[in-house]
């Protein structure tokens, strides 16, 4: 039997304002947290279905490295979650300020 995979993550002292606002500011990760503080907990998959497999996992892996979101391994699922907790401490309102600044895709004043 193969060994669970563990992710590592920075602790939440040293989450950086630089490497999570790096994170941010990608179209497609900003996607990415936006459905986590909707959802709660996901399946890897279910944050890009139509993405390519390694693109997924890089987008993923430096969110986790950011210190965005925690990862786990659950069978042969690779579940993600916001660290919400932690982000909050570190950087109070946030994530929030980042997410009311810029609306999903397609809400943007103009489309129709």
């Amino acid at each position: 039997m193969a060994a669970a995979r563990v992710y590592q993550h920075p602790e939440t002292s040293d989450i950086a304002i630089p490497k999570v606002l790096f994170a941010l500011s990608e179209p497609l990760r900003l996607g990415m947290v936006r459905m986590l503080v909707e959802r709660g907990e996901v399946d890897s998959i279910d944050l890009g279905p139509d993405l390519a497999r390694s693109t997924l996992t890089h987008h993923t892996s430096l969110l986790r490295e950011s210190g965005v979101v925690f990862v786990r391994a659950e069978g042969r699922k690779c579940m993600i979650r916001l660290r919400e907790d932690d982000l909050e401490a570190r950087f109070p309102g946030l994530i929030r300020t980042v997410l009311n600044g810029y609306p999903p895709a397609g809400d943007e004043e103009g489309d129709a």
